[in-house]
């Protein structure tokens, strides 16, 4: 079981406060991971603490991620503390509900800005540190069910998660050589802040549940495995691949 190690890799994570993003960082510190956390708040206690718990290292910086103002300050100071970068995790995201009749210029920039824009020059300025040191590394993408379906009420999260699952296909392509694996996982519905307000709605969630063949809502731990599979040597032949982690939604 040794090519699912990651002793001794370091990890940004983006959005790893709460959710799906600490989820996936509790995961790759499990499988021996240092984590280098990044979010608008600056207190991710609670993902140190859980980190910390498997004996790795933990540290953070804020950043408002809907520009990409501070891409390279990120990578560097992940160097700085760690003298490495091996895995990418762009978790972080948001999302905006609004008919698309009456859907705002800002919601529509602010989404793409984080959800797409930050995901693609994030991943290139740690593709171009993989190349520089000749090492290879490991970039996942946090996609989503909108990244198959049109779903309601979301117009700029479905086109900025369809343009994840795109976007994954066309870096893999072009970083394979390097050695560098670029895939994402698709989560279903998790339960998570940004589900929040749907599962508040009780007609709303009892039709999301009946639709689920697992017959529950996803788990942020639900993400770990998977993480730790596309972050270790043991996914060194999958490439540009969007995995659904969703209970069996997509087979319906």
């Amino acid at each position: 079981m040794d090519c699912f190690s990651l002793k001794g890799k370091v990890a940004i994570v983006t959005g790893c406060r709460v959710g799906l993003g600490a989820g996936i960082a509790a995961g790759l510190a499990q499988a021996g991971a240092h984590i280098f956390g990044v979010g608008s708040n600056p207190d991710m206690s609670e993902t140190k603490e859980k980190v910390e718990a498997f004996g790795v290292r933990f540290e953070s910086m804020a950043a408002d991620l809907t520009s990409i103002e501070r891409v390279d300050e990120i990578v560097n100071t992940c160097l700085e503390k760690f003298g490495r970068v091996d895995i990418l995790v762009n978790n972080a995201g948001i999302i905006r509900r609004e008919d698309a009749v009456n859907f705002s210029e800002k919601d529509w920039d602010d989404v793409i800005n984080i959800n797409l824009k930050t995901v693609f020059f994030l991943s290139q300025r740690v593709a171009k540190e993989f190349i520089r040191r000749q090492s290879g590394g490991k970039i996942i993408n946090v996609a989503s069910m909108l990244s198959y379906q049109g779903g309601f009420r979301v117009p700029s999260y479905t086109a900025s998660k369809s343009g994840v699952l795109g976007l994954t296909k066309e870096m893999a392509n072009e970083w394979a050589k390097y050695r560098i694996n670029v895939n994402a996982i698709a989560p279903g519905y998790m339960e998570t802040d940004i589900t929040q307000a749907l599962r508040e709605d009780k007609k709303r969630a009892e039709q999301i549940l009946s639709r689920i063949p697992a017959g529950r809502w996803g788990k942020p731990e639900d993400i770990a495995g998977p993480a730790v599979f596309l972050a270790s040597s043991a996914s060194d032949y999958v490439n540009g691949f969007t995995l659904a982690v969703d209970g069996g939604w997509l087979a319906w």
